[in-house]
């Protein structure tokens, strides 16, 4: 009897990860509009003048068992002037692990900047490359046998190129991105691994809400992924105390409820968590969904101090 269960764990595991792995094979993440580099190279370079760094960590379907997803994701970015033409280049490192499979995907970003004045608002139109390396290690506790070839028993690994394109429009009041990942549909040649990499689409978009005590904003955003074959719908709402302390809500319609809350210490890093509790069937097999982040931004051109000059009475 325990051996069926463990079967009957692995295969149910397996049915529910399949749409992770080939429909909308890229992880979802509640709190991504805090570094969106990952899913946007036009974002590179769009925080005035500040580099960025950004990290995520989601424990998803927690209490589900062995091989429940883990993805993690690092974003840096930062604007770049060659020869006086405004520019912004990134590195984004995207981690996924679910069952026996480990995905990871590193680009490079770089995003030429326009500056609207008359609404001052800045524009990123950028392109990002790098590869994708996937990786199958199944570990079965059981004899698989039978030949089926249904039910990988052997190591495999592909490493192939992949392509990105996106569009960044920000303003200090209202943001909006549209991109496309995996352009070029990498092909894994490999029979136990996703046989491509389908075409991602994002769309995003947001707005700062003051209210009359100017201590206290509203942002509201919404976050649209397809693949032209399904889509997934997130609406997100967060306030905001003094621009250092936040807690907010966030429904990705038929699928899963988020309660956010982060906060920014003086020194300017800031810390976001938050929990989701899923809408769908699988609620039932879980205890909902972790995600953390990390965030900091900085300058390296910092003012020079004023020139001192010892005394030769004092040598």
């Amino acid at each position: 009897m325990r051996v069926f269960g463990k079967l009957v764990f692995a295969t149910t595991l397996s049915v529910l990860l399949s749409s992770h792995a080939f429909g909308q094979q890229d992880p979802q993440f509640n709190q991504i509009l805090f570094n969106p580099l990952t899913i946007n190279p036009g974002y590179a370079g769009s925080q005035n003048n500040m580099i960025g760094v950004g990290a995520i960590s989601r424990i998803q379907w927690a209490g589900f068992g062995d091989g429940a997803p883990l993805s993690n994701t690092l974003g840096i970015n930062a604007p770049i002037s060659p020869f006086g033409f405004k520019s912004g280049v990134g590195l984004s490192i995207l981690n996924d692990s679910y069952g026996f499979n480990n995905d990871l995907g590193i680009n490079i970003a770089y995003a030429a900047r326009f500056k609207f004045k008359l609404i001052n608002g800045d524009l990123g139109f950028g392109v990002g490359a790098g590869f994708v390396n996937n990786k199958l290690d199944p570990k079965w506790n059981y004899p698989v046998g039978g030949g089926d070839e249904a039910i990988p028993d052997q190591k495999e690994s592909s490493i192939n190129f992949d392509l990105s394109a996106g569009l960044y429009f920000n303003t200090e009041y209202m943001f909006f991105g549209f991109s496309a990942l995996h352009l070029n549909e990498t092909k894994t040649n490999k029979a136990a691994l996703p046989a491509r990499y389908t075409r991602q689409y994002y769309l995003t978009g947001g707005y700062i809400v003051n209210f009359p005590n100017p201590t206290w904003q509203f942002e509201p955003s919404v976050i649209v992924h397809s693949d032209l074959k399904s889509s997934k719908l997130s609406l997100n709402t967060i306030v905001r105390y003094n621009k250092k302390v936040w807690g907010g809500v966030s429904y990705r319609v038929g699928e899963a409820i988020t309660g956010l809350v982060g906060f920014e210490l003086f020194n300017g890093i800031k810390f976001g968590y938050a929990y989701e509790f899923s809408t769908s069937k699988i609620s039932k097999y879980n205890n909902g969904s972790h995600e953390f982040y990390m965030g900091y931004n900085f300058q390296l051109n910092k003012e020079k101090p004023p020139q001192q000059y010892k005394s030769l009475r004092f040598l």
